[in-house]
């Protein structure tokens, strides 16, 4: 182990957390793992598993106990408030949290509710007197799992917006800048993560198609019955608030940077990388 500080990693059964997870281990630093349910979390076993509910002060108070800095990734629209007051107690000296590209620095009011929600869990935390760093990123590559579920059907992939640009970003670059800052030095610090490329989903879908080695085709569909049938099963207001972060990429290549191998000391990995970490997904 590189020292006995406790990394405490919230949100590590999903996305980015679990990656997180492994990052740290991988590390040689020693990791709590939140979960509500550990006979069922898959966590390795080189983890400390901490039961732990987010609605909960008195449960977190208990799981930060002895804890150095917590990796933060939070379900939309998860109460913080709980979790802040509770490292407070417990001293917990950081905090680094898995925020949005889409919040816009020196807004007043965001732009929209993604905006804003992650912007208010930002305060929070900046509120709270405890050393902060935010990890800020918009369009993870993980979000082209939605062409999976087409994939059974045939070999078009339907979807607005193909023209849409971004530098997805694979999770594992994010768990490493995690596992990179956790351990101190980045205090105040704001960090937009990219991945090595702008790309549109066009693109996309034709680098997933030459890995599966299938001739898959993208059909642009209207985005108004797309908003309005995922409405019928997710947020309104937040399926407005994606579709438009994406209208607003058309035709505009996105934003790259240094960032991910500024701190990690690798470059990005490519979108093709991320495709065949993930081929099981899409067969």
């Amino acid at each position: 182990m590189k020292g006995n500080l406790m990394f405490f990693v919230v949100g590590a059964t999903a996305h980015f957390g679990r990656q997180a997870v492994d990052a740290l281990l991988a590390a040689g630093q020693p990791v709590r793992a939140l979960t509500r349910r550990p006979e069922s979390a898959g966590l390795p076993a080189g983890a400390e598993v901490a039961v732990g509910d987010l609605t909960s002060e008195e449960s977190l108070v208990q799981a930060l106990s002895g804890v150095e800095a917590i990796f933060l990734v939070l379900p939309y629209q998860m109460d913080v408030a709980p979790l802040v007051a509770a490292a407070r107690r417990t001293g917990v000296r950081r905090i680094v949290f898995l925020s949005s590209g889409a919040v816009v620095d020196g807004s007043a009011t965001q732009p929209d509710v993604i905006a804003q929600y992650h912007r208010d869990v930002e305060l929070a935390i900046e509120e709270s007197g405890i050393e902060w760093t935010f990890l800020r990123l918009l369009f993870p590559a993980i979000n082209s799992l939605t062409f999976a579920m087409q994939l059974a059907g045939g070999d078009v992939i339907r979807a607005a917006y193909g023209q849409a640009s971004a530098s997805v970003v694979h999770e594992n670059d994010v768990a490493e800048v995690a596992a990179a800052v956790l351990p101190g030095g980045h205090a105040g610090k704001v960090y937009d993560l990219t991945g090595p490329a702008s790309l549109t989903q066009v693109d996309q879908v034709a680098i997933l198609g030459a890995a599966l080695g299938r001739p898959l085709v993208f059909e642009e569909l209207d985005d108004a019955p797309v908003r309005a049938q995922m409405a019928n099963f997710m947020d309104p207001a937040f399926i407005n608030a994606l579709f438009d972060l994406m209208a607003a990429t058309v035709g505009k290549p996105a934003q790259v940077n240094s960032v991910v191998e500024d701190l990690t000391g690798h470059a990005p990995r490519g979108y093709a990388e991320w495709v065949t970490d993930h081929l099981a997904d899409f067969s």
